[in-house]
């Protein structure tokens, strides 16, 4: 098959992607193309099943030769993708039992404002800090950049700061309002996350968005940066907020992490621990904990009291905080959510069930 034909298929299936409001596209080897939409998978069975040539050639189609290269010496190349100048794909090309797969995630041009996407105005209050470390915490595919992405914008509108991103890929592109907004992509405008974070010293940043924190560098680097007078926002793949201290705390070697613990204590403004899960009617609906730091909480950080930072957020109703069981009790029994979804993903399945019937 020529290039013009691989052209025309990888056109269809993105454009099914968006069409479908889907947020992933799969080419596999032996498989139909397949999408996710709400979580869940679908077989584009009235397309052909896909050959190693036919992934090979569509792979082709989507990488520059540095992405090639990258693949050939690592065995997989992360980049982002432009279709047609109206949607982004973050896209990652992968060898497998010596075969191409391709997984490229939607990114939709329009970045939505927390209440589009179901969240609590509350979390804006992250934006009105000068400095500090805000974190947005949770498994993948389950919103973090979305989440953030919403509160860039609203410092982007709403301030006259200096943004600065550090993605691998950048993914959300801002139009620049009330901010100047640098993006910069790891890979390609800087070699690494901490190169980057180290280069925010003597580039005038105000707030500071970093895709994901990776490696004891970067994190070091950021805890810093958050005492010196920058606002911080990132992400990490762990399911709640005292987990996420102690994957923070646990990076750094045994005879660091006492003042780590001190200093984490002192910039850490709160997690935000999101899922989505399946909503009654199709879509899906955020579920959160979220915790902003006090007294308290500060406290039991500096202690290595992490195991009681629960409690904290059980009694902290007042300032706003809300644990993960009760956002979803909350979500059935506004009837967006089924009983039965919302028990599988409870932390505490005894005290879901004790906060009510559903």
């Amino acid at each position: 098959m020529d290039k013009i034909h691989y052209e025309q298929k990888i056109k269809s299936y993105l454009r099914t992607v968006a069409q479908q409001n889907g947020s992933d596209l799969h080419l596999v080897v032996g498989r139909y193309p397949t999408i996710r939409v709400d979580g869940r998978l679908f077989p584009l069975s009235q397309e052909e099943i896909l050959t190693p040539e036919d992934t090979e050639a569509l792979s082709n189609l989507i990488m520059t030769e540095e992405n090639k290269k990258q693949l050939m010496e690592d065995g997989s190349a992360d980049f982002s993708y432009s279709f047609e100048d109206k949607a982004r794909f973050r896209s990652n090309v992968f060898f497998q039992k010596g075969y191409i797969s391709i997984a490229m995630r939607f990114i939709t041009s329009n970045i939505r404002s927390l209440e589009e996407l179901n969240l609590p105005n509350i979390l804006y209050n992250f934006t009105r800090f000068s400095q500090g470390l805000v974190l947005v915490t949770g498994p993948i595919g389950h919103g973090k950049s979305t989440t953030l992405a919403a509160l860039i914008d609203y410092i982007n509108h709403n301030e006259d700061k200096h943004i600065l991103t550090i993605e691998d890929p950048i993914e959300y592109i801002y139009n620049q309002d009330r901010c100047i907004i640098n993006q910069r992509e790891v890979g390609r405008d800087v070699k690494t996350f901490s190169a980057a974070l180290t280069a925010v010293f003597r580039e005038d940043a105000n707030v500071v968005m970093i895709g994901e924190m990776r490696d004891l560098k970067t994190i070091s680097t950021a805890i810093t940066a958050a005492e010196t007078g920058h606002l911080i926002f990132a992400t990490l793949h762990t399911n709640d907020s005292a987990q996420t201290v102690d994957r923070i705390i646990d990076v750094f070697p045994q005879n660091q992490q006492s003042q780590i613990r001190v200093q984490l204590a002192n910039v850490l403004l709160g997690v935000v621990s999101q899922r989505l899960i399946p909503k009654i009617g199709g879509d899906r609906v955020p579920a959160l904990e979220i915790m902003f730091k006090n007294k308290a909480i500060e406290n039991l950080i500096r202690e290595n009291k992490s195991y009681q930072i629960d409690n904290a957020i059980e009694t902290g109703i007042k300032e706003n905080m809300i644990s993960l069981d009760r956002s979803l009790m909350e979500l059935v029994r506004r009837g967006l959510i089924s009983g039965e979804n919302a028990l599988s993903y409870a932390k505490n399945r005894e005290y879901f069930k004790a906060l009510g019937e559903y």
